[in-house]
């Protein structure tokens, strides 16, 4: 028996294509191919692409991070006398051409940076930039503190997205949050405390431990024994043994938001009211001390107390019937600002002046505003 070498299938696709792959490649095979794990940068090259429905799946695959009409190559029989190559945009690939077992798909590394924008890693690269040398002046002067109030507002205003259900909203609130995700941890990278990809494994880690249910053999009967899991896990891993239970609870939370989780943390041992009417009782009561405090020589401490003790009743009361009181205050403010806006355009339009009318009057177009959005 005689061995002789032979010339690979990569060594002739490879010719036929003339791409040096000392450049970088990525070998792929169809029936394996994933777009989160698409090296587009590199020499892309997928085998076993034998036929339409193959050839089908690989294209809304790669639509996934590419442009419809981006040009990819079509190879058969490489190194063969029958060698095929054409030429094709991407949303092509599935018709009107020969396929068989000795075909594969070849795309070119995307030379132009914009198409990239939808990976994480050119983002990345974006906000590596803007901190660099060369950068912006402002984003190198920011900090983890002068980041603060920007993190917040951009929460509340995906907050203000979602409640309206505007997806194009969202996906750009969205962004905005992602951004100073971004920038804190590159401060961190700057600063050599901690990198994007840190945060991700920590979060990462922490998913798969706190889902036993669905990364181990835990069983679980519903969401209830999920959260009860989760509770506990959290428990062992911040070692709280001796902490008060409240301790988790966020010290820069909103006050309303605040309140809520710490009605919860303590219900969760029992420290509950057993029926919503003993607290519309304590409502009714803690307003009574406030009417109370008010008819006498009022205080302001002594005022803020009572009305503090007011708003902690109606936030039990609104956790009884699973109310979130942060967003219910938060519609109010809406429909407050709708039926307030109503009141101005209509004064304008008559050419009156808000400080020139009436509070009679400016309650009657507060109805009309009330009767309009109960019609829509």
């Amino acid at each position: 028996m005689k061995v002789a070498g032979g010339q690979s299938f990569l060594d002739a696709t490879f010719n036929a294509l003339q791409i040096d792959p000392i450049e970088g490649f990525q070998f792929v095979d169809a029936g394996t191919l994933s777009a989160d794990e698409l090296e587009l940068r590199h020499h892309l090259i997928i085998c076993q692409v034998y036929d339409q429905m193959t050839a089908s799946e690989v294209k809304l695959t790669l639509m996934e991070k590419l442009p419809d009409d981006y040009e990819v190559v079509i190879v058969t029989a490489a190194g063969s006398r029958d060698e095929e190559i054409q030429t094709v945009p991407l949303f092509e690939l599935d018709r009107n051409v020969a396929l068989n077992n000795l075909t594969s798909v070849y795309i070119p590394p995307i030379k132009e940076e914009k198409l990239l924008y939808h990976e994480f890693s050119a983002f990345r690269s974006i906000i590596r930039e803007l901190r660099g040398p060369n950068g912006c002046p402002w984003d190198k002067k920011q900090t983890h503190q002068s980041l603060k109030q920007y993190m917040i507002e951009e929460c509340y205003e995906l907050l203000e997205a979602i409640d309206e259900e505007d997806t194009d909203h969202m996906i750009e609130e969205l962004g905005d949050v992602l951004l100073q995700v971004l920038l804190h941890a590159q401060i961190g990278e700057d600063e050599g405390y901690f990198t994007i990809d840190d945060v991700i494994k920590g979060i990462s880690e922490k998913m798969v431990r706190r889902h036993p249910h669905v990364f181990k053999d835990v069983k679980v009967q519903d969401e209830h024994d999920v959260l009860a899991n989760w509770e506990d896990i959290k428990k062992a891993e911040k070692n709280t043994s001796g902490a008060s239970l409240l301790d988790s609870v966020p010290k820069t939370l909103s006050a309303l938001s605040k309140a809520a989780k710490l009605q919860k943390k303590a219900a969760k041992v029992g420290f509950d009211w057993e029926d919503v009417s003993d607290i519309w009782e304590k409502v009714s009561e803690e307003m009574k001390e406030f009417s109370s405090e008010v008819s006498e020589d009022p205080h302001e401490h002594n005022l803020k107390a009572e009305f503090g003790d007011i708003l902690f009743a109606l936030v039990n009361v609104a956790r009884f019937y699973k109310i979130e009181p942060e967003e219910a205050l938060a519609m109010t403010n809406d429909k407050f600002r709708r039926r307030f806006s109503y009141i101005e355009e209509t004064a304008k339009e008559k050419g009156i002046e808000l400080a020139d009318m009436s509070l009679e009057d400016m309650d009657k177009l507060w109805n009309e505003a009330k009767e309009t959005e109960r019609r829509s």
